[in-house]
């Protein structure tokens, strides 16, 4: 394991555990946390051996969000732009990242912690997860928040959450498809690895190949995006990966993947 200031790093077969080691603060997003979670999703984007990330937070919770004492002691608006500017960089480094990104959640995930959890391309929780983007309760409407959630739920479920800045609990949030699965909480590592490793399984490029597609293709118009999903199919079927994928599949045996 290696750690980093604010921030856990662990690798095993494929898969890339990023843990927020800010538990005395509810690993709220100070401008170090995010700078090495930046660093680390670049680092990891150019390791061909990570097939999957799994994002999670040390102690009792997630992420509460942004460190709002952190903000208030340096008191420039210069700061706050650079806070907000990190923060939104670091959140299309997770949508951008080349492999799938898991947002491990137990606790709370408020604020930009639930922007994180938006921001993941799947979710899983313990039974006892709260989520709310409470900035309305104080003042400070969850704007950036905001944008990620609106490309994760319906409209009207984050209205509700971004208008009313109360906590949900996990059945909640499954049923507004914030998260993709809801466990007992002493069966969350268990649900988590077992999701990572079947992901890990799969060829690198191939994950790339369609999380780049499908991230694209959502903000274009029907016919814009079966005409870029087919040129990006036609792409995906000459690579060697494909190539072996297919003819493993034929001859009825497991695929070596070469990640190309």
């Amino acid at each position: 394991m290696n750690q980093e200031a604010f921030l856990l790093r662990e690798d095993q077969d494929g898969v890339c555990i990023l843990t927020l080691n800010r538990p005395d603060a509810y690993n709220a997003l100070s401008m170090e946390l995010m700078k090495a979670i930046s660093e680390q999703l670049d680092q990891i984007a150019e390791d061909l051996s990570i097939r999957v990330v799994v994002i999670r937070g040390g102690g009792k919770g997630f992420c509460a969000g942004h460190d709002l004492k952190q903000m208030l002691d340096a008191g420039e608006e210069d700061y706050y732009q650079k806070t907000f500017s990190t923060c939104s960089t670091m959140m299309q480094k997770v949508v951008n990242l080349p492999v799938p990104v898991i947002a491990q959640i137990h606790g709370v995930a408020t604020a930009a912690g639930c922007q994180l959890v938006a921001s993941c391309d799947l979710a899983v929780c313990s039974d006892n997860a709260r989520f709310a983007t409470p900035g309305v309760n104080i003042g400070l409407f969850c704007s950036t928040p905001m944008v990620a959630l609106t490309r994760a739920v319906a409209p009207k479920h984050a209205m509700e959450l971004l208008l009313s800045g109360d906590l949900i609990g996990a059945e909640r949030a499954w049923q507004m498809g914030l998260v993709n699965k809801t466990v007992p909480a002493d069966e969350l590592d268990q649900a988590v690895a077992e999701l990572a490793g079947k992901i890990a399984s799969k060829s690198r490029r191939t994950l790339s190949i369609g999380k780049q597609a499908f991230y694209q293709q959502q903000e274009q118009d029907l016919a814009s995006a079966y005409q870029q999903c087919s040129r990006v199919m036609t792409e995906n079927m000459l690579t060697a990966d494909a190539q072996e994928g297919i003819d493993a599949f034929i001859h009825k045996r497991k695929p070596q993947w070469t990640h190309r």
